[in-house]
């Protein structure tokens, strides 16, 4: 099993206030080798923060996450950091490239700890070969200002990648783009899975980009849910 959460509750309590937000409750997610999956549900169903836990962004009230064999909780920060940045890929709904970088500049950003030349060597040529699979070959050199939200969502996607992670993990890749780039993006997303040996984990509201993953989960009342199967 490559990721999973094990029983995990997470609730919000507000100091001096005994009732609990119960946000999700009691979920259970195994996630293989390859797998494609996304989740839905509405605004504030707890989608991201499912998401969240999973990448070990945020800690799970109650429950066990295990990534690449390791329980989370018995990693100190030094150890989380490392298998985020080697095990993890993260694309969020808003790109958050810096815009006094240049497109392959934001790409590389991930390498910049990698103190071994001949790493940084193969990165750079694995974010080139990305940057050309997703068709932004000629715009390297432009700055975030100077791409669509589309073509900055993209590179977002090759940043993620670049490391090489088993498991990508998008929250709303799509939600700031209009339907065709969604539609372009989510496929794009759905190629990657099948060529680059990745899993992915989708956090969509959209049945469109959740019909290009394998499985679709559905949270609804704190629970998830398996509701299709391809």
């Amino acid at each position: 099993m490559l990721a999973e959460l094990k029983n995990v509750t997470r609730y919000y309590q507000q100091e001096g206030v005994t009732t609990r937000n119960l946000i999700i409750d009691q979920v259970s997610l195994g996630i293989e080798e390859n797998e494609s999956l996304a989740v839905i549900g509405p605004s504030g169903s707890g989608k991201s923060t499912l998401l969240n836990i999973l990448g070990s962004l945020d800690k799970p009230s109650s429950g066990k996450v295990v990534l690449d064999g390791a329980e989370v909780d018995l990693l100190d920060e030094k150890e989380l950091a490392a298998i985020r940045n080697r095990f993890i890929g993260f694309v969020f709904q808003q790109h958050h490239l810096l815009p006094q970088l240049t497109l392959i500049e934001n790409v590389l950003l991930p390498v910049l700890p990698v103190k071994d030349k001949a790493k940084q060597r193969e990165a750079t040529d694995r974010a080139h070969n990305l940057i050309e699979r997703v068709g932004l070959k000629t715009l390297v050199h432009r700055r975030p200002a100077h791409l669509s939200v589309g073509e900055c969502q993209r590179a977002a996607v090759v940043r993620a990648l670049v490391n090489q992670p088993r498991l990508l993990l998008a929250d709303e890749p799509t939600g700031s783009l209009d339907s065709e780039h969604a539609m372009q993006l989510a496929q794009l997303l759905g190629e990657l899975n099948r060529e680059q040996n990745l899993a992915v984990v989708v956090v969509t509201h959209s049945m469109e980009v959740a019909s290009y993953m394998g499985k679709i989960y559905r949270i609804t009342s704190e629970k998830l849910q398996l509701t299709e199967k391809r």
